[in-house]
């Protein structure tokens, strides 16, 4: 029984791989990081360079800290993260360090990208009853449609990891009515990007 269940097990994974490998998912995944290694290295370096030649980005953070409320910060983070990912996280997690609690509020910030992903599904499911606004994100996220209906599941995990709007991945999957519970679960690999993020970012604020 169980060298049964082992085979049954690896066919699985094999048919898996040879799906992924025939409808071009491994080939997308290697594109999208050639796409966001080299804009997120020129972020980074472009970065670097502004805070030394130009404007020392920590005392801005440490402005911004200042001047406006935490609560009024993270909601326009969450209005973000709900409509289409309008502003870069890196961001929000960069002004997270200059809290007076880094980790609570990188938290937070993680669990609103998260729950902000989950509203947009909930937009891309509540917009098939609106046809204009349905035909306008299906012009609009066209690729986005055609790949989640192809990869489901293993799309969201991408988007919550990568440079890729999340909140889009997300919308898509509505649009396509892909299974609520899917989206909850894989939209979980989030945190770890904010966690990851912020392992290289808090090395650059003071």
């Amino acid at each position: 029984m169980t060298k049964k269940r082992k085979t049954k097990r690896k066919s699985k994974t094999k048919l898996l791989h040879q799906y992924y490998s025939y409808t071009g998912f491994y080939n997308f995944i290697g594109k999208s990081l050639k796409k966001s290694i080299v804009p997120v290295v020129l972020v980074v370096v472009g970065i670097v360079l502004f805070n030394k030649y130009v404007f020392n980005i920590n005392e801005g953070l440490q402005t911004i800290t200042e001047t406006y409320s935490r609560t009024g910060i993270l909601i326009i983070f969450f209005i973000s993260e709900s409509i289409l990912g309008l502003i870069p996280p890196e961001i929000f997690i960069a002004w997270s360090k200059k809290t007076d609690d880094p980790v609570i509020t990188l938290t937070i910030l993680a669990l609103l990208s998260y729950t902000g992903g989950i509203i947009s599904y909930f937009i891309g499911k509540a917009a098939l009853h609106i046809q204009v606004v349905k035909n306008w994100l299906e012009v609009k996220m066209a690729k986005h449609l055609k790949n989640t209906s192809k990869w489901g599941g293993f799309l969201i995990v991408v988007g919550a990891l990568l440079p890729i709007p999340f909140s889009i991945t997300c919308m898509a999957g509505g649009l396509i009515k892909y299974p609520l519970k899917g989206v909850l679960l894989f939209g979980l690999f989030r945190f770890a990007r904010f966690a990851i993020y912020a392992l290289a970012i808090f090395q650059m604020v003071d």
